[in-house]
């Protein structure tokens, strides 16, 4: 089972399936996590993020010339006195940016070589995120997917709604290993990706901050433009999941391998690393000029170190 000790947000996760707990704890971490809006957001409802757009909020923006149809009230009559001139104070409303985690939980997830599976660490990411969305008091929902299913969690502001969408993420990193433990056929994970993201669309509103916890695996034609789509009129930050053994191959022998089902020997050798590593490498650079140009935030995790204050610097721009 996963673990993440209370408070203790600088070990690695553990485990090659999530424990429900575990994910509750991470309430811990995302207490003290911090992130920065990229860009302008535009929901419709009142909320506590600081936005563009001028009204009567609670935030004071700046003063300037009284205009026809300005209200008298808000007259600053110092500055008036001043300047021998009429001038008003603006102030900049508040507006609510919804958070939706879009968890990624197909058998393509369902691996690891280190100290956990892909799967188990794209769920306490996504609870960490989940419940940092809370704490700074947005509405928090979302979309969980696998190969062939997926369960939308409409974004609520409220404990239920972190737990539910917590709940659903360890229902389906169950299946997940049930599924391969049986092992079950598996589905054409690129057209299950862009069928996620399709999903993600629909119940995507504008001005809500996106977050896609992914190894990525499919992003192909179909799933890029969906995702591009999405990134339009929301803010998305990519967080990929990655584990060491995806980049390189270990060193020259005869390895048993197996998908769960089948089993056979791989030879590795030089040359074989060598030519592994550059599609890897060729495969990283194209996910992230896709992400660049639709200007979406990328963060990259790995299986065998912390994820906490990876996942802040790149929150935070840095």
């Amino acid at each position: 089972m996963s673990s993440l000790p209370r408070g203790n947000f600088s070990a690695p996760v553990q485990g090659a399936i999530v424990d429900q707990q575990a994910l509750i704890h991470t309430r811990f971490a995302g207490a003290q996590l911090r992130a920065t809006p990229k860009r302008r957001h535009f929901a419709k409802q009142s909320g506590s993020h600081a936005s563009p757009v001028k009204g009567r909020g609670l935030a004071f923006h700046h003063v300037r010339e009284y205009q026809g149809g300005d209200e008298i009230r808000h007259i600053d009559w110092r500055v008036t006195a001043r300047t021998a001139k009429a001038h008003t104070k603006i102030f900049e409303e508040e507006k609510e940016r919804p958070v939706v985690l879009c968890l990624d939980q197909r058998n393509s997830m369902f691996f690891g070589s280190r100290h956990c599976f892909k799967s188990v660490l794209a769920c306490h990411v996504a609870a960490t995120l989940a419940w940092a969305g809370l704490d700074n008091n947005d509405r928090v929902g979302g979309l969980v997917f696998t190969d062939n299913q997926h369960r939308e969690v409409r974004p609520r502001r409220s404990h239920r709604a972190v737990l539910n969408f917590i709940h659903t993420a360890a229902s389906y990193n169950q299946q997940l290993a049930d599924t391969s433990a049986s092992g079950d056929e598996l589905i054409d994970a690129p057209q299950s990706l862009a069928k996620a993201f399709e999903e993600l669309r629909r119940i995507t509103r504008p001005g809500s901050t996106v977050y896609v916890v992914s190894d990525f695996n499919g992003f192909e034609q179909d799933a890029e433009r969906q995702l591009h789509l999405i990134a339009r009129h929301n803010d998305v930050i990519a967080i990929a999941i990655q584990d060491p053994l995806e980049d390189n191959l270990p060193s020259a022998g005869m390895y048993s391998v197996s998908n769960g089902r089948e089993r056979l020997q791989l030879m590795v050798n030089p040359a074989l690393r060598q030519q592994f590593h550059e599609r890897r490498e060729q495969s990283q650079l194209r996910l992230k000029a896709s992400l660049r140009r639709a200007g979406i935030h990328h963060i990259s995790l790995a299986t065998d170190a912390p994820f906490f204050d990876t996942l802040q610097r790149g929150m935070m721009g840095k």
